[in-house]
């Protein structure tokens, strides 16, 4: 009897242990996928919405009505809550990798995923995110470390950054316009400050030189290969993102990005960032980020996959 009760246990648990991956399973080995067709995320994603005080100007909301061609996609929205002038103060309803499934910093990995910018659009020149990668920092390190890749929106227009510790050598324009580093190197935003470089790498048809007047200076640490198309333009509907990620502060990054299945730009050289009190791993998240602005700002995000394996998100 004790054999045949074994047996029987057996059988029953049997179906859990194929459900479930073993806790030790490589997060880089893994494919992640989730096309939000259900009232919360799904198992096979690794996606969360982190509950902190930001993230409490957000709301998520699991729809059918704006799809990316599905039964389902998010729509992601935050409301005003920072104070005018307010510099600390951020609002997000941003979309998180769970920690136990990021992939070690400059580890190289492909992530997928289609936005739609909801109306109206916003048209100013303020503090506007809707995805950034970035690296894990622990508890208690001093400073501010940005995104090492981030999608931006500024005077209604689509841009794309990519950060790196300070290094010395850029030269500088005048003031008021980004720098068409005819010369060579790419344009950059010296920070000195924070001890950082912010480089822009694409943005769509519609930039001009004014809209990236931070971005007056050159640098060599970055090297930015244009692939003969840019950006869609925010306007455009669903803009279908794959982007390659594996930064390199010490200067053997590489970062590629398609959108609606064209190749839009190679980034190579010092990309992301090491200094003391930060993380083994490197995390993804997506949603609106901005900071005291008015009104109600939306977003649908659909087809998020995540995979070490170029075809799984590119094919």
């Amino acid at each position: 009897l004790p054999a045949m009760i074994r047996f029987l246990a057996m059988v029953l648990l049997m179906p859990l242990l194929f459900a479930c991956p073993p806790a030790s399973a490589d997060p880089l080995s893994m494919k992640l996928v989730d096309g939000f067709e259900g009232q919360d995320f799904s198992p096979s994603g690794g996606l969360y919405y982190k509950d902190n005080e930001e993230q409490r100007a957000g709301t998520v909301e699991f729809q059918g009505e704006v799809t990316h061609g599905s039964k389902g996609a998010l729509k992601l929205s935050v409301r005003p809550q920072c104070a005018a002038g307010d510099d600390g103060c951020s609002e997000r309803a941003e979309i998180w990798e769970r920690p136990k499934l990021r992939v070690p910093y400059e580890s190289a990995v492909w992530f997928g995923f289609a936005v739609k910018f909801a109306d109206p659009i916003p048209q100013d020149d303020h503090r506007y995110l809707i995805a950034q990668w970035k690296r894990e920092v622990e508890a208690g390190a001093q400073g501010d470390i940005s995104p090492f890749i981030a999608f931006r929106l500024r005077n209604g227009k689509l841009f794309i950054t990519v950060e790196t510790d300070y290094v010395d050598g850029a030269t500088t324009g005048p003031e008021g316009l980004q720098n068409s580093c005819a010369d060579g190197g790419t344009p950059v935003w010296l920070r000195p400050d924070v001890k950082q470089i912010r480089a822009i790498v694409s943005a769509d048809s519609t930039w001009t030189a004014q809209d990236g007047a931070e971005f007056n200076s050159c640098s060599s640490a970055i090297t930015v290969i244009g692939r003969g198309n840019p950006l869609p333009s925010p306007g455009s509907g669903w803009i279908d993102f794959a982007v390659l990620s594996q930064p390199g502060p010490s200067g053997n990054g590489h970062v590629e990005i398609f959108a609606n299945g064209k190749w839009i730009v190679t980034v190579k050289g010092h990309i992301g960032h090491a200094a003391p009190g930060l993380g083994a791993n490197q995390y993804f998240k997506f949603g609106p980020y901005r900071a005291g602005h008015e009104g109600i700002w939306s977003l649908y995000y659909d087809d998020f996959r995540r995979s070490a394996n170029c075809a799984d998100v590119l094919g």
